[in-house]
Formats: C-alpha cells, sequence, structure tokens
C-alpha cells in the first residue's frame, strides 16, 4: 500500500468535518438498520426518513467512498463491516454526539484563552445543556458504554478484598457496576450521579443503589472508589476537587481506581489527541500524560500506587 502524499493527507483532514455531520445524519436516521435486510434504493430510503433522496444519496456517496456503505448500482446502497457497526447503540450515539452538538461545539475551537467552545456555541456549559436536554443525556449515558468489557476486566483482574462497597463516582446508568458485582458477587455497589441521569434502577439488582448528588459537594462512603472516564473531562482545578471531595469520604484504607488515559510522549498515531480536542472544545479540559497526572494527585491526599494506561491505582496517604 503506498503512503499517503502530502497533499492527500491534507485533503482528508480538510473534509473530515463533513464526514463527521454525515455519519451523525445517517446514524440518527437509522439508515444502517434499514439497510439490514440487504441493498435498497435510496428513493426508499428517503420516503421512509421523509428525507430529499437528492441529499441523502449524495451523503451516502460521500461514506461509501471511504468505505462506510458501498453502492451496489446508481442509487443503490448496501451496509459494509463499517456501517454495520452503526446498529450497535454506543457507536450510534456516539456518531449521534460527534455529528451535533459536539459537532457544532468543534466549530468554536480557536486557539485563544476565552470562554470554551461549547458555551460559545450553546450559551451555557455542557453538563447543563445535558441536563435541559433528556434525550442528549441518555444518548450520552448509552455512548459511555462503548469499551465497557476492557473496563470491567481491568477492575475484576485486581485483587479485592471480596466485601468492599465500591463507588462509581459519576456512574452513569450503572452498567459498569452491573458488569463488575457480575464477576465479583461478594462485592455492594452504589451508583453516584447527578440526579438527572438517566437510568433503569431495577436492572441494578439488589447489591447495587443509585445515589443522586454532586461530586463537588459530598460522595457516598465506601472502601473502594472508581472514575471512569471522568477527570479527563474536567481541568485541573476542577479535577482536584473531586478528588478531594472523595478523600473526605473515604476511609484510611480507602483506595482509588481511575480508568482513564494516560498519555505517552511523542505524536504518534493516536486517536487520543484528537479526543483532547473534544475535550478542550468541551470542558476546557485535556488528556494527561504521567508527570501530569501526579501533579493532580499531589495535595489531594491521594497516594498514586501505579499508572499504567487505562487504569491509575491510588491510596489514601
Amino acid at each position: 500500500m503506498s503512503e499517503v502524499s502530502p497533499e492527500q493527507r491534507l485533503w482528508e483532514l480538510m473534509h473530515g468535518a463533513f464526514a463527521t455531520r454525515a455519519l451523525g445524519i445517517v446514524a440518527d436516521l437509522r439508515i444502517a438498520d434499514a439497510l439490514a435486510g440487504g441493498p435498497r434504493p435510496v428513493t426508499e430510503l428517503a420516503g421512509e426518513t421523509g428525507t430529499s433522496a437528492d441529499s441523502l444519496q449524495r451523503i451516502l456517496r460521500a461514506l461509501a467512498s471511504d468505505g462506510v456503505f458501498a453502492e451496489l448500482s446508481p442509487g443503490v446502497f448496501r451496509n459494509t463491516e463499517a456501517s454495520e457497526l452503526l446498529r450497535v447503540a454506543a457507536t450510534r450515539d456516539f456518531a449521534h454526539l460527534y455529528g451535533g452538538a459536539w459537532h457544532r461545539a468543534a466549530g468554536e475551537l480557536d486557539a485563544g484563552m476565552g470562554t470554551v467552545a461549547f458555551e460559545r456555541a450553546f450559551g451555557t456549559g455542557f453538563w447543563s445543556w445535558l441536563a435541559a436536554h433528556p434525550e442528549e443525556r441518555a444518548s450520552f449515558d448509552r455512548a459511555m458504554v462503548d469499551g465497557l468489557e476492557r473496563r470491567v476486566e481491568r477492575l475484576a483482574a485486581l485483587e479485592w478484598r471480596g466485601d468492599e462497597t465500591v463507588v462509581d463516582v459519576g456512574g452513569g446508568n450503572g452498567s459498569l457496576l452491573v458488569a463488575l458485582l457480575a464477576r465479583r458477587p461478594g462485592l455492594r455497589g452504589i451508583v453516584f450521579d447527578l440526579p438527572e441521569t438517566v437510568r433503569d434502577e431495577s436492572s441494578l439488582g439488589d447489591g447495587i443503589e443509585f445515589v443522586a448528588g454532586s461530586f463537588f459537594e459530598s460522595v457516598p462512603a465506601g472502601d473502594v472508589y472508581v472514575l471512569s472516564t471522568v477527570l479527563h473531562n474536567w481541568p485541573d482545578e476542577q479535577a482536584a476537587a473531586i478528588l478531594h471531595t472523595i478523600r473526605a469520604a473515604a476511609p484510611e484504607h480507602g483506595r482509588l481506581l481511575v480508568i482513564d488515559a494516560v498519555m505517552p510522549a511523542g505524536n504518534e498515531p493516536d486517536g487520543r489527541h484528537w479526543f483532547a480536542l473534544l475535550g478542550l472544545s468541551l470542558f476546557g479540559s485535556h488528556e494527561r500524560d504521567e508527570a501530569q497526572w501526579l501533579a493532580l494527585f499531589d495535595g489531594t491526599g491521594f497516594e498514586p500506587l501505579q499508572l499504567r494506561d487505562g487504569l491509575i491505582e491510588a491510596r489514601c496517604r
């Protein structure tokens, strides 16, 4: 395979905004689901979705040129392995978010020192906006299930006493604790998140309860605290405040498990560099390397024991 030319590389990046938006559109229209039974003409798809056949065909052709959908004959499309992924709930919700609100926020991104891009685009912060838009909050919570198995496997593989109370701080709909307790049934779980979090408490089971609140104010008492992809959503000052709140509730034997990226040095191809721009656009936050994680923990009452990419273990000082 020949190496991509500098010109092609730049052009691919420049049209990336259209690709993101196009994926969001077809995800919202459930086009991949509509093609689950086999190839169909775009006129049928447009009729079912109430869209323009001409516009939808252009969108599908553009995506097909990069392997998402395929055009078998003029105006007749089928799924590909890539478009089939849009039938997975978490992937579809990510496409919705990237192609919708996040796409709009990215349009306000600059290199200045002013307000956060999302706040300029929507007139409010991301979390306040989610609270005011329950359907978007539900989409966000479903998207956060992506990668659940990897996160649970990391947690389940650790040493456990077996009867600890695990508090998932910012735990969303509770899917992480449900999966963890399935592997470690002696544990007890508390899902702690904002009251507007979309959830089905009946699915949590007898060993897990939901507690509503703000992790800037207080968190429930427990033995082990989990922060799963939470701290990278906050600038250092607020991230440190979250750690202080947890430390105030944690016993001396307590431990903290942070599921988050530890960014490597260098500029090798890595999607997390683009994810860092998303954090900058939505929250004014950033992904952290090892030195930045150590600096964040300093003075919070937690001592990092291991900093591995994907899982940071810390204990109370």
